[in-house]
Parts: C-alpha cells; structure tokens; sequence
C-alpha cells in the first residue's frame, strides 16, 4: 500500500490529532474514525423508520394478500 500526502489547514489536522491517542498516528486516527462512522451509518439505516409500517398495517395486509 502506497502512501500519499493530503493538504489540511491546521485547524483540521489540530482537531483530527484532538482524537488521538499518545503515540497514534493520523492514519490510526483517522482509520478509527472512518470505522465508528461506518458503524454510525449502519445503526442509523437499522434504525430509520423510513419505509416504515406498523406491525398492524402489515397483518392486515397480508391478511389481504393471503386470506385465511
């Protein structure tokens, strides 16, 4: 894996170090961000009510499609 360089002002590059851990890294730092974001974004699709139906909207349409 190659490495590159990325320009930041010192604004950011101070609040990305604000995350770290004595010793870590940028690239540790920000590869542990980058994975709590991923989490974060799964939780928040897991957990949207978007698409949504209640449980008895569901029941009565399946009651529809498959009747008894």
């Amino acid at each position: 894996m190659g490495i590159t360089t990325i320009q930041l002002s010192r604004e950011t590059r101070n609040k990305i170090a604000s995350f770290g851990i004595k010793g870590e890294s940028y690239d540790e730092i920000l590869k542990r961000i980058y994975s709590l974001a991923i989490k974060e974004q799964l939780k928040e699709f897991l957990m949207s009510d978007k698409g949504f139906i209640p449980i008895e909207d569901a029941i009565k349409e399946a009651d529809k499609k498959w009747p008894k």
